[in-house]
């Protein structure tokens, strides 16, 4: 259920694999390109196409023969309406399984029931809907760098038959695991996100050049987990590496405050012309195409999850402002919104982060 980059990803390769998925999406063109010549996936594990069985959203009330697995891959907004769409489509000993950015498994579970839900974190992967009924992949497989893409977790820790069944089926994508943290799982990867996605996707820049002319960036993406990690340890997350750094340690990093100030970013002309452009992760993506972002799901949710527990979370809370300007076009996406970050936090009233004890 949703066949944008990653839904068309596991699609192609499911489908290569023998499994025979069904693949729903609400983009008509998408569809019909799919329906007519097939679905490719490109990049760095080859290329390939496959006749793929795909459906217009309209086209769903066709289905006779219920689903076992229903992986929801849609954009975290849609998290609520594609569930409940789905729902009366799931046979009653079928699971969802969330394959989103963020962390949307409860509010699946809430409709699905927990019972029925299933997570999975996808670690590593950069893919790429590059138009009609084709997808490409960045990043090298995980499985030749000895790195797990997939992990499969239930909500409640435990390792079970379908977890496992799972995570053999997504062994065929790339390396695949069962974990049994999956909360732990789904905090870094959303401070890989928070700390990347959004702050590139204000710059119009991928990270790799954003990093080159904009030298605050890295310092506010450091900031952006320290303020995730403070978070995620108050809510009592066992919190994975980031970045291969254990979450403590981000909390040992130097304040903004005790930084000296950055210089300004330079425009994207500075970049080396003669370069190749670095790989658009999928917030930038969404900018780019003029669409609405995740960041309500991304930094925004480290931001709510913070007053819950009395964190303050200025550059997350900044972040979110800035790029909705950009989303509203209030702004243009340039390297220049990393400076805004920097002036709002700098604006903000001083608050003691709160860091957790043990």
């Amino acid at each position: 259920m949703g066949v944008g980059a990653i839904g068309s990803y596991l699609g192609a390769y499911f489908t290569k694999a023998g499994y025979a998925p069904t693949l729903i999406d609400p983009w008509p063109e998408h569809v019909d390109k799919m329906k007519s010549a097939g679905l490719r996936a490109s990049g760095s594990q080859g290329d390939f196409t496959v006749a793929v069985d795909a459906m217009h959203l309209t086209e769903v009330q066709s289905v006779r023969h219920p689903f076992d697995i229903v992986f929801i891959a849609m954009k975290s907004y849609d998290t609520e309406w594609a569930t409940t769409f789905i729902k009366r489509y799931l046979s009653p000993t079928g699971f969802m399984v969330c394959a989103q950015n963020s962390i949307n498994d409860e509010t699946i579970a809430r409709i699905a029931g927990y019972e029925h839900t299933v997570g999975l974190i996808m670690s590593s992967i950069t893919v790429h809907l590059v138009e009609p009924g084709h997808v490409v992949r960045g990043a090298a497989a995980g499985r030749d760098r000895g790195y797990d893409v997939f992990r499969v977790g239930e909500l409640n820790g435990k390792t079970t038959p379908r977890a496992r069944q799972l995570a053999e089926m997504l062994d065929c994508i790339d390396a695949s695991r069962v974990t049994t943290n999956l909360w732990g799982e789904r905090w870094s990867k959303l401070a890989t996100n928070c700390m990347g996605n959004t702050l590139t996707a204000m710059s119009g820049l991928a990270a790799v050049d954003l990093a080159q002319i904009a030298p605050r960036f890295p310092l506010l993406r450091d900031e952006v987990v320290r303020e995730l990690v403070a978070v995620g340890l108050a809510l009592g997350i066992n919190i994975e590496p980031i970045s291969g750094r254990p979450a403590q340690a981000w909390l040992d990093l130097p304040p903004l405050d005790a930084l000296p100030p950055a210089e300004r970013s330079a425009s994207p002309e500075a970049l080396p012309q003669d370069r190749p452009a670095g790989f658009p992760p999928s917030t930038l993506q969404d900018v780019r195409k003029g669409r609405k972002t995740e960041v309500d799901y991304l930094n925004g949710y480290v931001s709510r999850r913070g007053r819950e527990v009395g964190i303050a979370t200025p550059v997350n809370d900044a972040i979110v402002a800035t790029l909705k300007e950009v989303e509203s076009g209030e702004r243009a996406p340039h390297p220049a919104n990393v400076d805004r970050v920097w002036e709002l936090v700098r604006q903000a009233v001083p608050m003691t982060v709160i860091v957790p004890q043990g």
